[in-house]
C-alpha cells in the first residue's frame, strides 16, 4: 500500500468528519431557536420526549447537540431529569440516520452529484439570505465526497485480495464469544481516540463491503462505537454540573445495557437483521465465486445501518418503561457537589469541552448570566442586612462575605466575556451575534451592580469604623424604603433574565426606576433641609445620601441590563 493511498484514506476521513460537523452546525443555525422551543414544549411524557429527541437529532444530525440542549433545559428547570433521559433515548435513534446516509454513499457512486451541490451552495452563501442553506449543502457535499472517495480508495486498495489483512481477520475464530468482545473493545477504543463514531463507522463499512471483515466482527465494532461515544461525553462532563454528569451517565447506561443484552442474543439478532436486508451470511468466495461474493458483500453497509437502527429501537423499547429507575440510579451514583457558595468561583453552566457548537454555547452562557443576576440580588440582600446589623462579629463576617461576592462578580464577568469571545470567533448567525453583543453588555452592567453593592457596604463600614453617630429613625425608614424599591427592580430584572422576553412587561421595570429617581430627588431635598435645621450632622447626612445615591445608580444599571436583554438601545447618559 503506497503512502499516497494512506493519505487519500486519511484525507477522505477528514472530509467526512468536516462535512458532518459543517452540516450539523448549519442545521442548528437554521432551526436552533425553533428546536429549543420544540424540546421544551413536546416532552410532556416519556414517549413524546423520546419522539422529540429522535426528530430533533435527525434534524440537526447531532445527538451531542440534542443532549446539550436537553441538559441546559434540566438546569433551567424546564425539564425533569426523567424527561431528559427519554429525549436522550430518542436522540440515540435519531443519530442512526447518519449510518443510513453513509450506507447510501457506500452503495452508490454519488461523487458526481456533489459538484452541482457545491456550485449551488456557493451561490446561496453569497446571496446572504440563504447562506445557512448554502452552508448545509457544502457540509453535505463534503460528507458525500468523503464517502465517495473512501469507497473508491477501498476499491483501489483491493482489500479483498490483501492476503495479510485476510489472514489477520481469519486468525480470529468467528464462532468465539471472545472474538466478539475483542472487536467490541476495539470499536470503543477507536471511537474514543478518533472522537468520531461516523469516521469509525466509515472504516467498518469499507472493511465489510470489501469482504475483508466478517459481518459478526463488523457489528461488534459498531456496538463498541456506541459505547466509545458515551465515554467521550462522560469525560467531557466531568467538569460540568451535577445534572450534566447525570445525563451523560444515563446515556452511557443506556448504551452499555443495550450491548449487554445484545451479546446474549448476538447471532440470532444479527441473522435476523441480515435476513431483513437480504444478505446471505453463509455465502463464501469459494462457493459462489468472486463476483457474486462481492455483490453480496456490497449489501453489508446496509446491514450495519439496519443493525444500528434495530439495536437502538429495541433497546429504547425495553428501557423506556424503566426511566424512573434509571433516574434514581444516576442520582444515587452522582451526588450533588457540596460547595460553599461564597468560595465557589467556578462557573456552573459553562464547561470547557462539553459544548460542541457555538449556537448551543450561547444558550449555556445565557444560563450563566441568569445565575450571575441572581447572585447579585443575594449580594444586595446582604447589604440590606449589613445596614441594621449591630453585633460587631456578625457585621465583620457579613462584610467579608460581601467582599467575596464582589470578587466573584469580577471573576464571573471576565470568565463569561472570555467564553463569549471564544464563541464569537466561530461562524455564527446574525441572530446569535446580536445575542452575544447583548450578553457582553448584560455582564458589564451586572458587574457594575456588584460594584454598587460593595460601595454601599464600604460606606456603611466607614460609618461603623469611624464611630459616627447613628442614623435617625426617619433615615433608616427612608433607606429601607429605597432599598425595597431597588430590590423590586432586581426581582423584575431576574424574572426577565430567567423567562421569555415576549412574556415580560418592560414597563414595570421603567415604572420602578422612575419611582427610585423621584424618591432619591425627594430625599435629597429633605436632606438639605434636615442638615440646615440641625436634625443630624452634615457628616451623617453625607453617608446617608451616599447610600441613597448608590441605590439610584444600581437602579440605572438594572435598567441597562433590561434594555440589553430586550434588545433596545442604550439610553443617553
Amino acid at each position: 500500500m503506497s503512502i499516497w493511498v494512506v493519505f487519500k484514506l486519511l484525507g477522505s476521513l477528514a472530509l467526512l468528519m468536516f462535512g458532518m460537523k459543517s452540516m450539523s452546525e448549519s442545521l442548528q443555525k437554521m432551526a436552533g431557536p425553533q428546536l429549543r422551543h420544540v424540546l421544551g414544549a413536546m416532552t410532556t411524557n416519556r414517549f413524546t420526549g423520546m419522539l422529540t429527541g429522535m426528530l430533533v437529532t435527525a434534524s440537526v444530525q447531532s445527538s451531542t447537540a440534542t443532549t446539550v440542549m436537553t441538559v441546559s433545559f434540566v438546569n433551567a428547570g424546564l425539564l425533569t431529569l426523567a424527561q431528559a433521559i427519554s429525549v436522550i433515548m430518542g436522540a440515540n435513534i435519531g443519530t442512526t440516520l447518519t449510518a443510513w446516509i453513509m450506507s447510501a454513499g457506500f452503495s452508490f457512486d454519488i461523487t458526481s452529484c456533489v459538484y452541482p451541490a457545491f456550485f449551488l451552495g456557493i451561490i446561496l452563501i453569497y446571496l446572504k439570505k440563504y447562506r445557512y442553506i448554502g452552508d448545509f449543502l457544502f457540509g453535505l457535499s463534503f460528507l458525500l465526497l468523503g464517502l465517495g472517495t473512501l469507497r473508491m480508495t477501498g476499491t483501489e486498495m483491493h482489500l479483498g485480495e490483501n492476503e495479510a489483512l485476510l489472514s489477520f481477520f481469519s486468525s480470529f475464530d468467528p464462532q468465539s464469544f471472545v472474538t466478539t468482545l475483542v472487536f467490541l473493545v476495539l470499536g470503543g477504543v477507536l471511537t474514543f481516540c478518533v472522537q468520531s463514531s461516523a469516521a469509525v463507522m466509515a472504516i467498518t463499512m469499507i472493511l465489510c463491503s470489501s469482504g475483508v471483515l466478517p459481518i459478526y466482527q463488523g457489528i461488534a465494532l459498531v456496538m463498541g462505537e456506541n459505547i466509545g461515544t458515551t465515554v467521550t461525553s462522560n469525560l467531557a462532563a466531568l467538569s460540568a454540573n451535577t445534572q450534566a454528569r447525570r445525563a451523560a451517565l444515563a446515556h452511557m447506561f443506556f448504551n452499555v445495557f443495550g450491548v449487554c443484552w445484545i451479546l446474549v442474543v448476538f447471532r440470532p439478532f444479527v441473522d435476523f437483521v441480515c435476513q431483513l436486508v437480504g444478505y446471505d451470511v453463509t455465502m463464501t468466495k469459494e462457493s459462489a465465486g468472486a463476483q457474486a461474493f462481492l455483490a453480496n458483500a456490497a449489501k453489508l453497509s446496509f446491514v450495519l445501518a439496519a443493525f444500528h437502527t434495530c439495536f437502538n429501537v429495541v433497546n429504547t423499547f425495553i428501557l423506556i418503561w424503566f426511566i424512573p429507575q434509571i433516574e434514581r440510579f444516576v442520582c444515587w451514583v452522582i451526588k450533588p457537589k457540596k460547595v460553599d457558595e461564597e468560595e465557589d468561583f467556578r462557573l456552573h453552566f459553562i464547561t470547557a469541552g462539553f459544548m460542541k457548537t457555538p449556537e448551543l454555547s450561547v444558550l449555556e452562557a445565557q444560563k450563566e448570566i441568569v445565575s450571575f443576576g441572581e447572585r447579585m440580588q443575594r449580594m444586595f440582600g446582604m447589604v440590606r442586612e449589613l445596614l441594621t446589623e449591630k453585633d460587631e462579629q456578625k457585621f465583620n463576617k457579613l462584610y467579608t462575605r460581601i467582599e467575596k461576592y464582589e470578587s466573584i462578580s469580577d471573576n464571573m464577568e471576565i470568565e463569561i466575556a472570555t467564553y463569549l469571545e471564544q464563541v464569537s470567533d466561530a461562524h455564527l448567525s446574525d441572530d446569535t451575534k446580536g445575542k452575544i453583543r447583548a450578553m457582553l453588555r448584560e455582564i458589564s452592567e451586572l458587574e457594575s451592580i456588584g460594584d454598587a453593592c460593595f460601595n454601599m457596604a464600604r460606606t456603611i463600614s466607614r460609618k461603623v469604623q469611624g464611630k459616627e453617630e447613628h442614623f435617625t429613625d426617619k433615615q433608616y425608614e427612608h433607606m429601607h424604603q429605597m432599598m425595597e424599591l431597588t430590590d423590586n427592580s432586581l426581582t423584575q430584572m431576574n424574572n426577565l433574565m430567567g423567562g421569555r422576553k415576549d412574556a415580560f412587561d418592560v414597563n414595570r421595570s421603567f415604572n420602578i426606576e422612575n419611582e427610585i429617581n423621584n424618591y432619591r430627588n425627594q430625599l435629597k431635598s429633605q436632606n438639605y433641609s434636615d442638615v440646615n435645621n440641625h436634625v443630624y450632622t452634615y457628616g451623617i447626612g453625607t453617608i446617608y445620601m451616599d447610600i441613597v445615591n448608590e441605590c439610584e445608580k444600581l437602579g440605572d444599571y438594572v435598567i441597562n441590563v433590561v434594555e440589553a436583554r430586550m434588545g433596545t438601545k442604550q439610553r443617553e447618559a
